[in-house]
């Protein structure tokens, strides 16, 4: 947006870090805080993230609660600090909801994730791809993999059916044949019956009611069929119902025991080293401070020293205050005690702070690495309470199932009792009703009788026969169905694999086009730097060989390399352990800057966030804050007065807070 179109932004803050009470405006483009250290400059700077929505901002020492209240654009955002006990909690509406990205590579100050981690010497491939969601990409691959073997299944089954389409064919061809051979002989008993009716002159009510018996029991006897083929499906259902519940309970043994507070307690932990984590960006960039003060004043180097020496060179009274700081190669007039110490004293007091500071970034390293390790171990309980329950829950869905199908085939297995006992007393009314016919009938009726049983026998069978054809006939046209589905499934099939071999390579590929990009806009920030003996700084991927868990597998890290040029013009390459500490905070810099491009933060963000900028000098500090000033609506830059009088006056100064 231009600046012409945008309206100040206006910030008011209670009890953060130093700060007791204060309202600043500030205009759009760049805003200089000019100030010497412990001005309460950075603690504005937290006020500012946390009302954009950073959790990273300190409650005043002596305070219970505070807030930071930003207007811009017309709205108003908030954000309330509270203690609570040893922690902070935060609640009300910032400007973002997930600041994760700014904290990253937009709040940029001293104690910036990413400026530590490179100097720390941390895990750069794990910075850098943080805001790109890769667990989604990890998911997608877990639901193709299933997918893929779902249709593979589904293909097998399908090579198993196409091997039973010509057995199923040839059943259905020989059923064909016996069901045409058994309507023959049906037809000759019937000609024969009606031959035999043809010339018998009357039917006695016993032959009529025999016929009824045998056609009842006929219809019995197909019924009982039925009964016992559903029978045998229920029993089939319920195998396969219980050999699920029966892996599902085992899978669920398998699972780690739950423990109900687990989560609860790793998210207390994570928040206790979030808090100890806190403290010691306080005591580092307390150490920084001692120790860059105690450098300068070492070195001369110091601005309220080199202004005595200005004023020294002009009228000849800062010599004195000169010669008094530096008495001598081997003492120096202490400034803290103002007695003559050995300078070697001094000096070794400098090593222990410095191996102090060194010591404080190492325990805060560690600390990241365990509240990393944390996260990782409530994912995983996550993980495990999401499958107990999807487990419990088919369980309950299986069990209620397993109780439905056997009260049904308690039901069926009824039935069949029924059916059988009433074909027992069918069989025997149509034996009494044969033999009374037999003993009123004249000669033929005992020809008759067979002949009306050996009928009732054909048609039962010929039932039977026409019911197993057509349901041989059903299942051809189920395979064949199901074949139709074939080459749609094999498409499907060469398509997953081609999503899954781009996926696999996804995570490959954002990792060199985020070390390109990275590559790319550090070679920019160094080009505005302008340094001439730092020739390139760039991220290198390179494979190695791991372990997760239980596992050995590749994954790809990024190692960081710095070219240098030498006074006769060669180029050499270091490495980060090799440079000064001024150098790697410099580098840090640069990489945390390139980031807020690479992933283009001022899309998502009107504000950049500026501190500890000393490692740099003040044409440097100028034209790097110019050179950013013009991707964001708002700059807000914490600078030494000496180091702000080198940016351009157009721009907006506070000095007091």
């Amino acid at each position: 947006m231009s600046s012409e179109l945008l309206q100040s932004a206006t910030l008011e803050v209670e009890n953060i870090g130093g700060i007791d009470r204060t309202e600043v405006d500030v205009e759009p483009g760049i805003t200089v805080l000019s100030g010497r250290n412990a001005t309460n400059r950075t603690s504005l700077l937290q006020a500012f993230m946390a009302a954009l929505g950073s959790e990273r901002a300190s409650l005043k020492a002596d305070a219970e609660a505070g807030h930071a209240e930003l207007e811009l654009e017309g709205k108003t955002y908030i954000r309330h600090l509270e203690r609570a006990g040893n922690e902070i909690r935060m609640d009300g509406e910032p400007y973002l909801e997930d600041a994760e990205l700014a904290d990253l590579f937009a709040f940029l100050l001293e104690s910036n994730e990413a400026r530590r981690t490179v100097t720390t010497q941390g895990d750069l491939r794990e910075l850098v791809l943080r805001p790109v969601d890769t667990g989604a990409i990890e998911r997608e691959i877990e639901r193709l993999k299933s997918e893929k073997d779902e249709i593979s299944s589904e293909l097998d089954k399908l090579e198993s059916l196409k091997r039973e389409l010509p057995e199923l064919e040839q059943e259905r061809t020989q059923l064909e044949e016996k069901i045409a051979g058994k309507r023959e002989e049906l037809s000759s008993v019937q000609e024969a019956i009606e031959e035999i009716d043809h010339e018998a002159t009357e039917r006695s009510d016993a032959e009529d009611e025999l016929d009824e018996r045998l056609g009842e029991l006929s219809n019995l006897r197909s019924s009982l069929e039925d009964v016992e083929f559903d029978i045998e499906t229920e029993r089939e259902s319920l195998e396969a119902l219980r050999e699920d519940r029966e892996e599902l309970t085992d899978e669920k043994t398998e699972l780690p025991a739950s423990d109900p507070g687990a989560e609860d307690e790793i998210d207390e932990e994570i928040e206790t080293l979030q808090s100890r984590a806190k403290s010691l960006d306080r005591a580092v960039r307390q150490l920084q401070d001692i120790v860059q003060f105690n450098e300068e004043m070492l070195e001369g180097t110091h601005p309220e020293v080199r202004e005595a020496l200005l004023q020294g060179d002009a009228g000849g009274a800062g010599d004195e205050v000169t010669d008094q700081l530096l008495e001598s190669d081997d003492s120096v007039l202490c400034w803290t005690c103002g007695s003559e110490v050995d300078r070697t004293q001094i000096e070794s007091t400098l090593e222990q702070m410095r191996s102090l500071h060194a010591s404080k970034l190492n325990q805060q390293k560690d600390l990241e690495e365990q509240i990393r390790e944390l996260r990782s171990q409530r994912r995983k309980l996550e993980s495990t309470r999401e499958r107990r329950r999807s487990i419990e829950t088919r369980l309950d869905e299986i069990s209620t199932e397993i109780v439905t199908r056997e009260d049904r085939l308690e039901s069926l297995q009824d039935r069949r009792d029924e059916l059988e006992g009433e074909i027992d007393d069918v069989s025997s009314t149509v034996e009494e009703l044969e033999a009374a016919v037999a003993e009123e009938s004249d000669d033929d009726g005992p020809q008759m009788l067979e002949l009306n049983k050996e009928a009732n026998d054909l048609e039962f069978t010929l039932g039977r026969l026409e019911r197993e054809r057509e349901s041989v006939s059903d299942d051809i046209d189920e395979i064949e169905a199901s074949l139709a589905r074939e080459e749609t499934l094999e498409d499907r099939l060469e398509s997953i694999r081609d999503e899954l071999e781009n996926q696999r390579t996804r995570i490959e590929r954002i990792e060199r086009e985020a070390v390109e990009s990275f590559n790319e806009h550090m070679a920019t920030v160094l080009e505005v730097l302008d340094y001439s003996n730092i020739e390139r700084i760039w991220l290198e991927r390179v494979e190695r060989t791991v372990r997760e868990g239980r596992r050995t597998v590749n994954r790809g890290e990024f190692d960081l390399h710095v070219i240098r040029s030498a006074a006769d013009g060669r180029t050499y390459e270091d490495t980060i352990e090799h440079l000064s500490e001024s150098e790697r905070e410099v580098t840090g810099l640069i990489f945390a800057l390139a980031g807020y491009l690479v992933h283009e933060v001022y899309e998502e963000l009107p504000f950049v966030l500026l501190d500890s900028l000393e490692s740099l000098d003040s044409d440097r500090i100028a034209s790097l804050v110019e050179y950013f000033g013009e991707y964001c609506d708002y700059l807000v830059v914490a600078l030494l007065p000496e180091d702000a009088r080198a940016l351009d006056d157009e721009h907006t100064f506070i000095e007091s807070i």
